[in-house]
């Protein structure tokens, strides 16, 4: 095995250790902090999100964008890996590169858990308005990049849940088989849920929203307490969307860990 197979195994292993999971969701706050930051510098720009696109498009600008951006990227290997998941993903085309080899990290039955379509909704119907003003400039290129960086920043984040069961499934699945047989889904999220933890994350993430996205000026006076994103949307997306959607996604693939 290659050395660039062996870093690939161990940093896929290192999912599967909770301290550095934990590590990974704390560093990708930072990556959805600033994606949001990006995408308030562009208005809503409604024309990209239009049921029909221009020309023959059957579908929304954005929709074009986003499938025709994963296509490129499974080309060469985005979907490959376990972390990552299309939100288009019936037609994709084959990797280029060869398989990766090492053996799988999640329960194969329950890896599928996508709810890339609950995260697109979320998106576009409530958590847009709040970070970008209404208006068009016409910048839809680089406006529908910065929605797909956002989404799929949103979309990695969220299924890391998948890793986040399968550790605390190995490290006590005494506690969850029973649950699991009984296909009790208010037993499981009990069983997942930490509400101290995740009190500190929002406010932790609204801390990060707070200093990031300030502007900045020589004058001390300018600006001051200005953000570019409004810190409480991002505690808000935690803890009404991110987080909940995280548990969803636990409660899913542990449904599916005995199949």
């Amino acid at each position: 095995m290659g050395d660039s197979e062996k870093g690939k195994g161990s940093y896929l292993d290192s999912l599967l250790n909770l301290d550095s999971l934990r590590k990974s969701l704390i560093r990708q706050e930072d990556t959805i902090i600033f994606s949001l930051i990006e995408r308030s510098k562009y208005p809503i720009n409604s024309p990209l999100y239009n049921d029909t696109g221009p020309g023959d498009l059957s579908s929304s600008l954005l929709e074009f964008f986003i499938k025709e951006s994963e296509g490129l990227q499974a080309k060469v290997g985005r979907y490959a890996s376990p972390e990552e998941n299309a939100f288009f993903p019936n037609n994709l085309p084959s990797s280029l590169l060869d398989p990766p080899n090492h053996a799988p990290v999640l329960h194969p039955p329950a890896a599928a858990v996508n709810i890339n379509e609950k995260i697109l909704n979320l998106y576009l119907r409530t958590l847009l308005p709040l970070i970008s003003v209404e208006g068009d400039d016409g910048n839809y290129a680089v406006t529908a990049a910065s929605d797909l960086q956002c989404l799929q920043t949103l979309s990695r984040r969220i299924h890391l849940g998948k890793f986040v069961a399968e550790v605390k499934f190995r490290d006590a699945p005494e506690d969850y088989i029973p649950a699991i047989r009984a296909k009790d889904r208010e037993a499981l999220m009990k069983l997942l849920t930490f509400q101290k933890v995740e009190e500190k994350i929002i406010k932790r993430v609204e801390k990060k929203a707070m200093i990031f996205g300030q502007e900045v000026e020589l004058d001390e006076n300018d600006n001051k307490g200005k953000c570019k994103v409004d810190p409480c949307v991002v505690s808000r997306l935690y803890g009404e969307w991110v987080i909940p959607l995280t548990k969803f996604v636990e409660v899913e693939y542990l449904l599916r860990r005995l199949d």
